[in-house]
Order: C-alpha cells, then sequence, then structure tokens
C-alpha cells in the first residue's frame, strides 16, 4: 500500500508517524513548532486530530481515569481547550508537506468527514474506540485515501468485524495494534498481539500505536510484523493535559525513531529475557484490565439529538453518535431507525436497549 507517495510494508523501511494529538494544547503556533520538531526528529508523517467537542460528547461524557490523573475535572471543558479550527490545521498541513513529510488526522465524527476533506491530508486515522463506529469507518474508506485503523481495547471480534466492513479498501489499509493506556507499561505492551492481528486483517498492513515510554518497543514490534508506527511527542512532558505523560520530547523521538528504522528488532540477550518476554506478551488480541476504563468512555453510542416521548418511532433524524460507550453502540444505528420508544428519552443521552421495543 501507498500513503501518499511512500511505499508502506514488509519491503519497505518502517514507516513512523509523530502523534501530536492534542499536546498542542489549543495552540496553533504550538503544533507548528511540534511540526518542525517531528520532521528534525525524521519521522514520516505528523498527526492530528479533529473533532468538534459538542459532536463528540453527549452530556453523559465522562473522563477517563488517565484524564483524571492529568488533573482534568470535566470532560467536555477539556476538549473545548484542545480543539484546533480547520483552518488552524490547514497551516499544519502546509507546513508539514513544506518540511518533506505527511500530515494525517484522526477524525471523529462522521459529520467532520467532508470538512477534513477541504484539505490535502495524506490519509486518515481512526482512533481505538472508533473501530465499533461503522458510520465513520465507512465515510472514510469512501474517501478513496490510505486509512489506518488502531485496535486499543478490541477484542478478536471486533477487528475481524471492522475488517469486513472495510473489505472494498484492503490496498490502502493499516491496521494499529494498541495497548489502550496513557501510558502503557512496558509490561503490558503486548507487541506479539501484531502477530496475530496480520492473521486476522490479511492482507492488509499491520503496525504498532505504541503508548509506553521505552524507546525500544517499536524494535521489538517490527519483529512481530508491525511496519508502522504511531507515538505520541510532545516539547514537554511536565505540562498540564491529557497526553503529554504518555508521551517523548523532541531528543527522545529522534533517538526512538533512528532505532526503529536503523536497527534490526531488539533480542531477549539486549533487552532482557524478563522484560522481552513480558512486552512481547500474546498473540491473540484480547482486552487488557487497564483497558476496560478506556474502552467505555471513550467508544460512541448512539444518542438522542432531542427529547423522544414514549410511542414515538425513531427516525434518522432523531440519532446522532457520540460518547461514551455506555449505550446502543455506534455500528447499530440502523437498527435503532424504525424502534418504537417505550420510554422517555431526553435529548442527548445515549439510547440503552431499555428505551425502546
Amino acid at each position: 500500500m501507498r500513503i501518499g507517495e511512500r511505499e508502506v510494508g514488509l519491503e519497505h523501511p518502517p514507516y513512523v508517524i509523530a502523534e501530536i494529538g492534542v499536546n498542542h494544547d489549543g495552540e496553533i503556533e504550538r503544533a507548528l513548532s511540534l511540526t518542525d520538531a517531528a520532521a528534525d526528529a525524521g519521522a514520516d508523517a505528523v498527526k492530528l486530530q479533529f473533532f468538534e467537542t459538542d459532536r463528540l460528547m453527549s452530556k453523559a461524557a465522562k473522563l477517563a481515569a488517565y484524564q483524571k490523573n492529568a488533573g482534568e475535572t470535566d470532560p467536555i471543558a477539556m476538549l473545548r481547550r484542545l480543539e484546533l479550527t480547520i483552518d488552524e490545521m490547514a497551516l499544519v498541513v502546509d507546513r508539514a508537506h513544506e518540511r518533506g513529510i505527511h500530515a494525517i488526522v484522526t477524525v471523529f465524527s462522521t459529520e467532520l468527514v467532508e470538512i477534513a476533506e477541504t484539505l490535502a491530508w495524506d490519509a486518515y486515522k481512526t482512533a481505538s474506540p472508533d473501530i465499533v463506529n461503522k458510520p465513520l469507518l465507512e465515510a472514510l474508506a469512501g474517501t478513496g485515501k490510505a486509512m489506518i485503523v488502531s485496535t486499543g481495547a478490541a477484542t478478536e471480534s471486533d477487528v475481524r468485524q471492522a475488517r469486513q466492513w472495510l473489505e472494498g479498501t484492503v490496498n490502502r489499509l493499516v491496521f494499529l495494534h494498541c495497548i489502550s493506556c496513557y501510558p502503557t507499561n512496558p509490561e503490558d505492551a503486548q507487541v506479539g498481539m501484531c502477530r496475530g492481528l496480520r492473521s486476522y486483517v490479511d492482507p492488509c498492513e499491520v503496525g504498532y500505536s505504541d503508548h509506553t515510554t521505552h524507546i525500544s518497543t517499536a524494535r521489538l514490534a517490527r519483529g512481530a510484523g508491525a511496519m508502522v508506527f504511531e507515538k505520541h511527542f510532545t516539547d514537554d512532558m511536565r505540562r498540564t493535559g491529557p497526553d503529554h505523560c504518555a508521551s517523548l520530547e523532541p531528543t527522545q523521538l529522534k533517538a526512538y525513531i533512528e532505532r526503529t528504522k536503523n536497527e534490526d528488532p531488539v533480542s531477549k540477550s539486549e533487552l532482557g529475557e524478563e522484560l522481552w518476554d513480558a512486552m512481547w506478551g500474546d498473540v491473540h488480541k484480547r482486552v487488557l484490565d487497564c483497558e476496560r476504563d478506556v474502552r467505555e468512555v471513550s467508544r460512541q453510542s448512539v444518542v438522542s439529538t432531542r427529547n423522544i416521548a414514549p410511542g414515538e418511532t425513531i427516525t434518522r433524524e432523531m440519532l446522532t453518535i457520540k460518547r461514551p460507550g455506555t449505550g446502543i453502540l455506534a455500528y447499530r444505528l440502523n437498527e435503532v431507525v424504525g424502534s418504537v420508544v417505550k420510554r422517555t428519552i431526553e435529548n442527548d443521552v445515549p439510547i440503552v436497549e431499555e428505551d425502546i421495543a
């Protein structure tokens, strides 16, 4: 497959994405500075996150434990502080291309795909919670661009289901093994799951979204067949914000990329047999205990767009998709349309089985 003009796969050098994410803290100048830092470190691409808080978060939204630990107190206030506009993102895309690297974006809402398409992104990515968000996956597949799908806090069944939905995109599709813990302890890296993942999604390419702070994790994952890597980075790990503590600083990112691209997969003798075995872990995709909180808080449910009274028949206009994942999951949106309401459903809340006949 290709991202832009770059060939990606086992027969080509590793492809490393420097994930700015929300580490710009809502400041465009910092986003541009981080883009330059990613290029200086040797990254192949820089990545942003495109969301609008009111489209993504219902009034039932909650903070994940790692976000609380980072000092956050309100999920909606947190995301509003971390938004970039599409015009600001255009500056990052231009800067990345000026520096000779790709620009990739994670889109969080189906309604934003058309807006994202106004910019020259080289690829789209979906966040781990959205592996069950069929409408979003299909909307991004419809752009015709390369797609990267993260699989944190997902089961083997979740992955196989998403692979089936995206059958027509296999020649431009990468699945990333991921552990949705921020940061991930090296012992929880489970890089061996990259090997199992390849068997589920073949012939799609496989990679690793790395939330550890160990600079050799990607090298170990190469031995399991990963060739696309995503790594959060920041200009200062001590900054206030949800992702800084799970990120590398620029000098660390440079070392991480050099090791990933220029050295052989890490050996047991180099890493230590006990740590190597722990980091390799299992090959079978499963949800770790440390991921369960993020799985519930960050997946998206079918959510009401207005108050709905008992006896009403639900139409598509009454529904949207938002966090948290405590209701009927996003991929079942069409099942909810046409249902008769059994009890009052308030505006902007996840719809649950008990609400409908």
